[in-house]
């Protein structure tokens, strides 16, 4: 398949990213570009309530699991990990948001995981320069809340 033709199909099959959006908004759709890349597919994002937010939904269809995932973008070329500012506080947000999704979807009783994605995007760069996806980053904070 030619060059070109390759790019406008995988732009069409899996979606872009605005390149004048904010930082964390183009972190969050890179991240959905790469969860569709890997076959999930993605039915919510930024999903809030007054619980918190969960940047993106996913469903791995093969699988048949519901995927909550925490996208974290870091900005500069600084050492450190994006994924490292998912501590327990925020993991115990995410993981009282997802069982409030749950509940208010009717779907309490369907297998979840929460992954994290992981963006390095420097402020001088285009596009990200590396992207990492962790499956099963971390589990529910909530006690036996998800059975």
């Amino acid at each position: 398949m030619p060059r070109g033709l390759r790019a406008s199909y995988e732009r069409w099959r899996y979606g872009t990213f605005d390149p004048d959006a904010v930082l964390g908004k183009r972190g969050e759709q890179v991240a959905a570009i790469e969860l569709r890349r890997k076959g999930l597919r993605v039915i919510a994002e930024s999903e809030s309530d007054r619980a918190g937010e969960i940047d993106l939904i996913a469903l791995d269809r093969r699988r048949r699991i519901i995927v909550f995932v925490e996208v974290k973008t870091l900005g500069t070329r600084r050492p450190g990990h994006p994924a490292d500012r998912v501590d327990e506080k925020k993991q115990s947000r995410i993981s009282k948001a997802a069982l409030r999704y749950l509940k208010r979807n009717g779907v309490l009783g369907n297998p979840c995981r929460f992954d994290v994605v992981a963006v390095w995007w420097p402020s001088d760069e285009a596009t990200p320069t590396k992207i990492e996806h962790y499956e099963a980053a971390f589990e529910s904070t909530i006690e036996h809340a998800f059975y």
